[in-house]
C-alpha cells in the first residue's frame, strides 16, 4: 500500500463563518456541502482538493502551515500587506522559487508559493533574500 495524492488539509477555526469568509475572500475558496460531524465543520474547494474547517477548543499550532499556489502574488503580497497578516517572507528559495506566510483569523498559518522570483517586480517586492542550500530543493516537482 501506499499513498497516492493529497485530499485535504484540516484547519483549526475559533470562528467557522470569519474563516470561511477570510478562505473564499482572500483565495477564492468555494464551500462545499459538509456532513454533520460531532462538532461545526465547514468544507472549501480548493482546486481538485479541500480545505476543512473545524471548531474545537483547542489553539492553532504556531508552526504547523498548508501550502498553495496562487495565480497572482503580487496581488496576494499586497493584499496580505494591506490585511495585516503578513508572517514572514517573501523569500526565494535556492531553486528560484519564492515562500512567504500569512495569519489566517483564527491564527493557522499558511505558506503562499511561487515558482520563480525572477517574475516578481523587485519596486513591489525588493531583493528577496535567498535561503541558503541544495539548489536541487524544490516546492515544485513537476518542473
Amino acid at each position: 500500500m501506499k499513498a497516492t495524492s493529497l485530499n485535504h488539509v484540516s484547519v483549526h477555526a475559533d470562528d467557522l463563518d470569519a474563516s470561511a469568509a477570510f478562505y473564499r475572500e482572500f483565495f477564492g475558496m468555494t464551500e462545499l456541502p459538509t456532513p454533520d460531524f460531532d462538532y461545526p465543520v465547514r468544507w472549501l474547494r480548493l482546486g481538485a482538493l479541500q480545505v476543512h474547517l473545524f471548531q474545537r477548543a483547542t489553539p492553532a499550532p504556531e508552526h504547523h502551515h498548508f501550502a498553495v499556489n496562487v495565480d497572482d502574488y503580487e496581488a496576494a503580497f499586497l493584499d496580505a500587506k494591506r490585511r495585516g497578516i503578513l508572517d514572514g517572507g517573501p523569500r526565494a528559495l535556492p531553486d528560484g522559487s519564492v515562500q512567504l506566510y500569512i495569519r489566517d483569523p483564527s491564527g493557522n498559518r499558511v505558506e503562499l508559493d511561487w515558482p520563480d522570483r525572477s517574475t516578481l517586480d523587485p519596486e513591489v517586492f525588493g531583493k528577496l533574500p535567498v535561503v541558503p542550500g541544495d539548489p536541487r530543493a524544490t516546492l515544485y516537482l513537476d518542473r
